[in-house]
């Protein structure tokens, strides 16, 4: 792999791109554009889909932004992130503000040119409550920071289906709430792997405060309500039978994962649920799509 000189362009970019948590920005992707396929009842206006996606790319890489910014002194104190652009001094803080600001206006005016103003208003509020309910208060004070923090995540549905519908209803509410109880299981799993990292830099993980076995008990349960959830998306939104057995099978086989961590809390196990969870919400998220037009299909 070919190394750049700090002093390079490229390197330049390289470390601003770094900024935004790209990997981070893929995965609430994933979930916004198959929103916007079934809020549409088939497929949206390409414009649109691509207006929507740059949108949100734009305010979450914003609020990345701001976050690497704020945790920084963090960041130094993980061996997970000490590579980070702000802790190798890459980028100054004050860069990483103007880019992070620079970036949420653009966000902003962005959905207001393009999309509407309550896709807008969604994303802009999205990014202050990550930015000031999850980085500058919970992270550092509550074992429930990645729960309630979490809800930031999950704003990119209702994005995806505001930028097609104009409203918001319980279909989404619904959505929102699949990626809502999605997200702690996800990231405590992956806390179990980095909880010396978390002790070290004094963040109250679950895994850090109150042990493994709590942690899998907490996990086994906010699985279930996940699964709950995704089983009522197909009442409400009425996704058809291929869906419900969709949701149960790739359901199943995260509580599976879950009961492992229970019963068994290594490293091993928490890095099998960490995994399997992305797979877990592309599919789920892909099959709407999927079996959105499946069901077209039979009914002709």
């Amino acid at each position: 792999m070919r190394v750049y000189s700090p002093d390079s362009n490229r390197f330049r970019i390289n470390s601003f791109f770094a900024l935004t948590k790209p990997a981070i920005i893929r995965t609430l992707l994933i979930t916004t554009v198959p929103t916007m396929f079934v809020a549409e009842g088939g497929t949206p206006s390409l414009w649109l889909i691509i207006a929507t996606m740059v949108g949100g790319s734009l305010a979450a890489a914003g609020a990345n932004s701001f976050n690497m910014v704020l945790d920084a002194d963090i960041d130094k104190r993980m061996n997970r992130t000490s590579n980070r652009p702000l802790v190798t001094g890459a980028i100054t803080p004050r860069e990483a503000t103007v880019f992070a600001f620079v970036l949420e206006i653009g966000a902003f005016i962005w959905f207001l040119s393009f999309v509407n103003l309550f896709s807008a208003f969604l994303a802009i509020s999205a990014t202050a409550f990550y930015v000031f309910v999850y980085t500058m208060w919970l992270k550092r004070s509550s074992t429930s920071n990645i729960v309630i923090g979490g809800a930031a995540g999950a704003v990119p549905v209702l994005i995806g289906w505001t930028a097609v519908t104009g409203t918001l209803g319980w279909a989404p509410i619904l959505l929102f709430s699949v990626i809502f109880f999605w997200t702690p299981p996800h990231f405590w799993a992956l806390a179990i792997n980095y909880r010396d990292d978390y002790a070290a830099a004094e963040i109250p993980m679950l895994p850090v405060v109150t042990g493994l076995k709590e942690t899998g008990r907490q996990i086994v349960l906010y699985s279930v309500v996940l699964i709950a959830f995704s089983v009522a998306f197909f009442f409400v939104a009425e996704m058809g039978s291929y869906y419900l057995i969709t949701a149960i099978g790739l359901g199943a086989l995260f509580l599976f994962f879950a009961l492992n961590i229970l019963f068994n809390p290594v490293e091993k196990n928490a890095a099998r649920l960490f995994h399997y969870s992305i797979t877990y919400i592309f599919l789920l998220f892909s099959s709407m799509v999927c079996l959105l037009y499946t069901s077209d299909a039979a009914d002709e």
